[in-house]
C-alpha cells in the first residue's frame, strides 16, 4: 500500500515547517540550541607530561571484553547532565552500550586512545570500581579523535579527567597522530578550561540543535 507522509502536529500541514523536524526529529515543538566548541591539540607542538593518578588509581587498555565497563561509566558519568540534554542517548544506559559497540567496531578505532580509569576499593586490592572513561577514533592517518570523556560524579575534582585526555594524547601520539580534535559543550566551563590548560584550542563554533524538554502543566 501507499505510505502516507507524516503531518506536523502543529499545523496539519504534510510537511513540518520546522527545519529541525525535517532533518530527523520526531516531533515539531520547542528547540533548545546548545553551543558547542571544536578544539584541536597539535601533538608535535605540545609537552605532554606522563598522566598522573592519585594513588590508589590505574588505568585499564582496552580489551574487547570491556565493553560493558565502559558502556557502564558512560552512562554513570554523564546520565542526568549537561551533556545527556545535548545528545539523549546519554541517559540511556542500552544506548551508551550500542554507542561504545559503535566506536570499537569502526576500522578508525584506535585501541591506544581507549582507556578506563579505576579505583582500587580494599586494601588488598581484591575489589576495583571503574570510574572513567575515554575512547579514540582516527579521522585520518595524522588527525586523532577524542570520544566521549566521561568521569562518574563520585570521583571528580581528583584530577582524573586530565589524567585520562593525557592517557589518551600519548596513546594518539604513539599511534602516529600528529593533531587531535574534541567537540565539548561550550556551557561546559570546566570541560572547556581542561581542555585549554593542556594545549587545545578552539577551531570552530558550532550550535546544536535538540528538542526542549516539555514543560509540564502547572
Amino acid at each position: 500500500g501507499r505510505i502516507e507522509p507524516s503531518r506536523c502536529g502543529r499545523t496539519g500541514r504534510a510537511e513540518c515547517p520546522n527545519p529541525f523536524v525535517r532533518r530527523g526529529f520526531r516531533e515539531c515543538g520547542p528547540v533548545r540550541f546548545f553551543r558547542r566548541y571544536r578544539m584541536e591539540i597539535r601533538l608535535a607542538e605540545t609537552p605532554l607530561p606522563p598522566p598522573a593518578l592519585p594513588p590508589g588509581f590505574g588505568f585499564v587498555r582496552w580489551r574487547p571484553e570491556l565493553l560493558d565497563r565502559h558502556s557502564s561509566v558512560m552512562y554513570e558519568s554523564f546520565r542526568g547532565e549537561l551533556d545527556a540534554s545535548v545528545f539523549p542517548c546519554f541517559g540511556d544506559a542500552a544506548a551508551c552500550r550500542r554507542l561504545i559497540a559503535d566506536i570499537t567496531g569502526q576500522t578508525a578505532f584506535v585501541p591506544q586512545a581507549t582507556w578506563l580509569v579505576t579505583r582500587r576499593t580494599l586494601p588488598d586490592d581484591f575489589y576495583f570500581a571503574d570510574c572513567g572513561t575515554i575512547q579514540g577514533l582516527a579521522a585520518s592517518s595524522a588527525l586523532g579523535a577524542i570520544q566521549n570523556v566521561g568521569i562518574t560524579p563520585d570521583a571528580r575534582g581528583l584530577g582524573l579527567g586530565r589524567a585520562i585526555v593525557l592517557r589518551a594524547l600519548h596513546g594518539f601520539r604513539a599511534a602516529g597522530m600528529r593533531r587531535v580534535y574534541l567537540e565539548v559543550t561550550g556551557d561546559n566551563a570546566p570541560a572547556v578550561e581542561l581542555y585549554r590548560s593542556l594545549g587545545f584550542r578552539v577551531l570552530r563554533t558550532m550550535y546544536k540543535a535538540s528538542p526542549a524538554a516539555p514543560v509540564d502543566a502547572a
